[in-house]
């Protein structure tokens, strides 16, 4: 059976039927080729950009310019899967006015199919605002990156009746209020698994547990391309950043030692085009 794009209602069927949806990031065309010939169902240019591609220390640097540049070379990587573009920091919290007009950046100039954005109830009404006028959110709760100092840094998130309550009432208002799917990410599993059941649309975790309707990770983390601390619920299933390192390391002795490029990897031309010009330059 052939392939299709596939579409929102695709993914809200899996979760009906149980079927778990995987999601990845991407930040360029190449890697969202791989991950659309691997089957990969979603792609997100996350604002993770800011630190795991561009170099900063955390997300909050990354602005909506950089964010159209990414989102447009993955959407030209992409087939089939859906893609989602991630709200940067200040990008919707300073008016509702200014979230709807970002957000209908990365659906009209860089061709994703949803916007997602971070937090709870303080993002409710432009989710709602941003549905009505047609476009596509995606929820983020739990350890939401752009407000982790609020949170107390990179932490575990409702862990407390309190707080997993509050992530609870968040996750429902998200969905009355019209998001698609909500990514939770670093909870405990059992409310990953409670969140999961209590919501007609997908959650997909990161952190959050098996039990989540899909799961979501950072390319970079996923392959051993990443470099520093690795949060616990990263899986690494290659080590290609190892590999390239090799493959880089060969290239400079090859070349110091004069072994690249080899006589395959050069042109030729008949010896009477330059014998007279090497004559008369003095060379041999």
């Amino acid at each position: 059976m052939s392939r299709k794009k596939l579409e929102i209602a695709d993914l809200q069927k899996m979760k009906r039927e149980g079927t778990p949806i995987t999601m990845v990031t991407a930040y360029d065309a190449p890697t969202a080729r791989l991950a659309d010939e691997a089957g990969i169902d979603c792609v997100m240019v996350g604002d993770s950009l800011s630190n795991v591609v561009l170099g900063h220390r955390d997300t909050l640097p990354v602005g909506m310019e950089e964010m159209l540049h990414h989102t447009r070379a993955v959407r030209r990587g992409l087939q089939y899967a859906l893609l989602i573009g991630d709200m940067p920091f200040l990008s919707y919290q300073v008016s509702r006015e200014e979230a709807m007009r970002n957000a209908g950046r990365f659906l009209k100039e860089a061709g994703a199919d949803a916007v997602k954005l971070e937090g709870g109830s303080p993002v409710v009404e432009t989710v709602a605002a941003l549905t009505r006028a047609g476009i596509p959110v995606v929820g983020h709760l739990g350890l939401t990156p752009q407000s982790a100092a609020l949170l107390g840094g990179y932490r575990v998130q409702g862990t407390d009746a309190v707080s997993a309550r509050k992530i609870i009432d968040d996750a429902l208002a998200l969905e009355q209020a019209g998001a698609v799917m909500l990514v939770l990410e670093c909870v405990p599993r059992r409310l990953g698994r409670l969140v999961s059941g209590l919501l007609r649309i997908p959650v997909i975790g990161i952190g959050a547990g098996a039990d989540c309707d899909g799961q979501v990770l950072v390319f970079h983390d996923l392959v051993g391309i990443a470099a520093g601390f690795s949060p616990r619920f990263v899986k690494r299933y290659a080590e290609v950043g190892k590999v390239m390192k090799t493959a880089l390391e060969d290239y400079c002795h090859e070349v110091r030692e004069r072994k690249f490029p080899a006589e395959e990897h050069s042109f030729q031309a008949g010896d009477d085009v330059f014998e007279k010009l090497e004559r008369e330059f003095g060379q041999r």
